[in-house]
C-alpha cells in the first residue's frame, strides 16, 4: 500500500544524500513532498534535492563518524522530531555496511505504521519491508529499487539520474563565463585524496593548455586550495555555499575530483567528471553516476575494500601513482581542447 506521509532518511554524507534523490523523486511522485531525515554533514544536501518538502537535521550515534554519546537526551530529540512530522511510512536509505534497525526500532516507538529499508539482519518486526539486494548496483539504483519495492515508481520522463532544484544562483561574478575546468582537491578523508603536489601540477599543465581552472573547497580546506591553485588557478575556497558550489561546477566543461561529495554534486548538474578515485570503496558502488566519466586510480591496489580513512599503504599508490599527465588527458577526452 502506498502512503502519503513519507520520511526519507539517510544520516550520512552529502554525496550519499544526492545519491538517494531518485529514490527521492519516486517517492514524491505519488506521495507528494517527503520529509527527509538527514545528519549534519547531509543537511546542505537534502536541501537541495527535488522533492524535499521538510529537512529534519540529526546526528545518528550508530553511523556519524565522530559520534554523539546515544543519550536519553539525544534519543528524546529524535523521537520529538519524528511525533512531530507525523509520517505514515518511512524509509531508511543505507549503505551495505550499515544497519537501518537502530532507526527502525526508534521509528517503531514513535508509532510509525509502516517501515521499509534494505536489510540483510533479521528485523523481527521492526520492519514491514525487508528489501534486499542482488549483484553490486551502483549506490542510486540500489535505493532506487527500495522506492519501487514499496511501490513508489520515478514520474514519466525522469531518466533516474542525479538531480538538484533548479534555478541555481548566478556565480558568474565569482568565475566568470562557464566553461572552466573545476578541480576539487579535497576529500572526506585522506585516504581518497589525490597528493596535492600533483594536484597542483594538474592545475598547471591545464593551465598551461588554455583552461580557465577554478580550485574549489571548504574554508576548512583553504590552505590545500591555495597550494594546489598556485599561480595558475582561481581559488575559492571557501566563497561559495552547496548551492553555490552546484551552480559553480554546473557552468564547468569537466570536473577534476575524488571520491567525495561534489564528485556527486557534479554528475547532479550533469557535469563529466574526472574521478581520481581510491577503491577503498568500489567504484562500482560509488563512482559519479549518470555522466560522461573517466575513472583515474589503480582499483586493484592493496587498500582495496578496507574502507580505510587513513591510507593503510606507504606511497598512497592507489592515486599518488596517476601522473598529472594522465588528469590533463582525460580532461581533454572528455571536454575538449580548450
Amino acid at each position: 500500500m502506498v502512503r502519503s506521509r513519507v520520511l526519507v532518511a539517510r544520516l550520512d554524507n552529502a554525496g550519499d544524500v544526492l545519491l538517494s534523490g531518485p529514490l527521492v523523486r519516486a517517492v514524491a511522485a505519488t506521495a507528494g513532498p517527503v520529509t527527509f531525515l538527514a545528519g549534519p554533514h547531509g543537511r546542505a544536501a537534502a536541501e537541495l534535492l527535488p522533492g524535499v518538502g521538510e529537512v529534519i537535521e540529526w546526528c545518528a550515534p550508530w553511523i556519524d563518524p565522530e559520534p554523539p554519546a546515544a543519550s536519553p537526551a539525544h534519543l528524546a530529540e529524535l523521537r520529538a522530531h519524528i511525533r512531530a512530522a507525523q509520517p505514515d511510512a518511512a524509509l531508511v536509505v543505507t549503505s551495505f555496511h550499515q544497519s537501518p534497525l537502530p532507526l527502525a526500532l526508534v521509528l517503531r516507538e514513535c508509532g510509525v505504521p509502516w517501515i521499509g529499508a534494505i536489510c540483510e539482519d533479521y528485523p523481527g518486526s521492526l520492519l514491514d519491508l525487508r528489501h534486499r539486494i542482488d549483484g553490486d548496483p551502483p549506490e542510486p539504483e540500489r535505493a532506487l529499487s527500495l522506492a519501487r519495492a514499496a511501490g513508489y515508481e520515478l514520474p514519466p520522463g525522469d531518466d533516474g539520474r542525479l538531480a538538484v532544484r533548479r534555478p541555481l544562483p548566478d556565480v558568474s561574478d565569482l568565475v566568470g563565463e562557464p566553461g572552466y575546468v573545476v578541480v576539487h582537491p579535497a576529500a572526506s578523508v585522506p585516504a581518497r585524496q589525490y597528493p596535492a603536489e600533483q594536484n597542483a601540477e594538474v592545475v598547471r599543465l591545464l593551465a598551461e593548455s588554455g583552461y580557465r581552472v577554478v580550485v574549489t573547497g571548504a574554508p576548512s580546506e583553504r590552505d590545500l586550495t591555495a597550494q594546489v591553485a598556485g599561480a595558475h588557478g582561481l581559488d575559492l575556497a571557501g566563497r561559495t555555499d552547496l548551492h553555490g558550489l552546484a551552480a559553480v561546477l554546473a557552468g564547468a566543461r569537466v570536473a577534476v575530483v575524488p571520491n567525495t561529495g561534489p564528485a556527486h554534486l557534479a554528475a547532479a548538474v550533469g557535469t563529466p567528471v574526472v574521478s581520481l578515485f581510491a577503491p577503498v570503496v568500489p567504484a562500482a558502488r560509488w563512482a559519479p553516476y549518470g555522466v560522461p566519466l573517466v575513472l583515474l586510480g589503480d582499483q586493484d591496489a592493496p587498500c582495496r575494500d578496507t574502507r580505510a580513512r587513513v591510507c593503510p599503504v606507504a606511497g598512497h599508490p592507489c592515486l599518488g601513482r596517476v601522473p598529472p599527465e594522465d588528469v590533463l588527458m582525460a580532461v581533454e577526452k572528455l571536454g575538449g581542447a580548450a
